[in-house]
């Protein structure tokens, strides 16, 4: 794309639209261009993981934007070898045995799927839709079992010299591969017992490849119908930017690294299968910050998607990633940070609607951009979202006890087409006030004296707490703001000739059995005359 075209449009101005102008650029006018991502489901897709697909759907969506056609391709390489048993699955002895085999013939021993690695795959395969992203799957496993890969693999073999001088090109004398060591791309599961446990004796130059087991069986297979081939992932991995022509496909920092396996791959890339390599971007580490042990625990110490949307909306959880640049290290928080980021995604959407004024038509349209690559389907609602803050959730759903619908009642204001949105962030600040809540913001948790209890007071505070609800709270809906209902309290004090905060925390015991709370004034307009009467009645 030219800069006067860039110039003509403005609102392409993220690291995403970069991207895409690079590819242009790069590769040309195609047709089609296809992104890359992919993994091998050896465990579960964590938060580290789910920075690749996300970057790669971010460019996606720039190069649409752009009205480039796109095919955004997702390799689950699951004919890679089981090599260990993690932590979080069941029946860790019956996985012992599978160890060495293709991780499509290890058995799911939680019985839920066909086998251990379509189990980690339905995982996020189920989970990505939510946060819009949806790119087509390709399964490696029945990929090099349908023979696909026969040509491919012929050519690694027959130019296995190279191929050995373009692993050796980086690699410094320590590490080279000596002229008389005997390097072969291919590796074997035996016919017989499944296992990677074997060594290629011989090759006729075409398709016969002979190879003995450890367990004694040797044969000879034309990979042309053996279905137990396959590629060493250093090769593999060029091959197949050149069978599905791949022109982008990011990387972690341990891969793009100069002279790392994406250099390399480069050269086998080029000198092999003819293909130019694609443009690639290095994206780094992703940490975790105040994760309750209750939800790494479940998943082997790894947070996955699922677990990071219980605490954020799919939007706000777009956001951290689309707002932040891919080789920067991040920490996603689980803690009082999470208040923070709904803070900050809020105050993106109030600058996009007009609410809150950008500094300049630059930062404006950065943020337009942020937020509508936040979105599920990349389109800003027409009606804004109704915005709440995430900790008066927190305070709206445990004064009506979980009740989502007796919440939206009490906002009176809330629009049809903003509910669903509002549903789940609530259902957000639920799960962060029951699970996250307890090990960071202990204060933030409370429940309202429903059964009839009563604090002990003296007799002072007794009375005190009688004015107030005898003063106070009859005149709750006369208040126009919470400050207003907070002097009325003070003044009681004042009267009284005792210590106001002494008072706050008599009404404290007196409503929810602690010494503190959310602030008093608009706790009580929230909690509503009714209740409050009730529940002090008996001082």
């Amino acid at each position: 794309m030219s800069n006067n075209e860039n110039k003509r449009d403005p609102l392409l101005c993220h690291w995403a639209d970069q991207m895409a102008d690079t590819i242009i650029r790069e590769k040309g006018d195609l047709d089609s261009y296809t992104c890359a991502s992919g993994i091998t489901p050896s465990g579960t897709v964590h938060l580290g993981n789910f920075r690749e697909i996300i970057t790669v759907d971010l460019v996606v969506r720039a190069l649409r934007s752009r009205g480039k056609n796109v095919r955004f391709i997702y390799s689950w390489d699951d004919y890679d070898v089981f090599r260990k048993v993690p932590a979080n699955m069941p029946d860790p002895e019956i996985l012992e045995k599978y160890l060495r085999f293709p991780i499509t013939e290890v058995p799911d021993t939680t019985n839920r799927n066909e086998n251990y690695a379509r189990h980690h795959e339905v995982d996020i395969e189920q989970q990505l839709p939510r946060v819009g992203i949806a790119p087509e799957f390709l399964y490696q496993a029945s990929r090099y079992r349908a023979n696909r890969y026969a040509e491919g693999m012929k050519k690694a073999m027959q130019m296995r010299e190279t191929i050995k001088e373009c692993l050796n090109e980086y690699r410094d004398d320590a590490h080279k591969m000596k002229p008389e060591d005997v390097y072969w791309p291919v590796a074997i599961f035996c016919g017989k017992c499944s296992k990677d446990t074997t060594n290629i004796t011989g090759y006729d130059g075409e398709y016969g490849i002979s190879y003995k087991c450890e367990c004694g069986h040797e044969e000879t297979a034309d990979i042309r119908t053996f279905k137990g081939a396959k590629l060493g992932w250093r090769v593999d991995w060029p091959m197949r930017w050149n069978e599905e022509k791949v022109v982008f496909e990011p990387g972690g920092k341990d891969h793009i690294s100069p002279g790392g396996s994406y250099d390399t791959a480069k050269l086998i890339s080029k000198k092999i299968y003819g293909w130019d390599a694609p443009v690639t971007m290095r994206y780094d580490f992703v940490n975790l910050k105040g994760v309750p042990g209750k939800m790494s625990s479940s998943k082997g110490k790894v947070i996955a998607l699922p677990d990071a949307l219980d605490v954020y909306q799919a939007e706000v959880l777009r956001y951290l990633f689309a707002g932040t640049r891919p080789n920067t290290e991040f920490a996603i928080s689980f803690d009082m940070d999470v208040l923070k980021v709904y803070e900050d995604y809020d105050k993106t959407e109030r600058i996009v609607y007009g609410v809150d004024k950008a500094k300049n038509e630059d930062q404006f349209n950065k943020e337009k951009r942020i937020y509508m690559l936040s979105q599920i389907d990349g389109k800003i609602p027409e009606t804004m979202p109704y915005q709440i803050t995430f900790r008066m959730l927190t305070t709206l759903l445990q004064t009506y006890s979980g009740d989502m619908d007796a919440v939206i009642k009490s906002l009176k204001d809330v629009k049809p087409e903003q509910e669903e949105r509002l549903r789940r962030r609530m259902a957000c600040a639920w799960f962060w006030i029951q699970n996250s809540a307890p090990s960071c913001a202990e204060d933030f948790i409370f429940t309202i004296r429903n059964d009839g209890s009563k604090a002990d007071l003296d007799e002072t505070m007794s009375k005190a707490v009688a004015r107030v609800r005898d003063e106070v709270v009859p005149k709750l809906d006369t208040f126009t703001q919470d400050k207003e209902c907070q002097q009325a309290m003070y003044d009681i004090a004042t009267d009284m000739g005792i210590d106001a905060k002494q008072l706050f925390t008599a009404l404290y015991q007196a409503v929810v059995a602690k010494d503190q709370g959310p602030r008093l004034g608009g706790f009580f307009r929230i909690i509503g005359k009714e209740r409050l009467e009730k529940i002090l009645k008996d001082y």
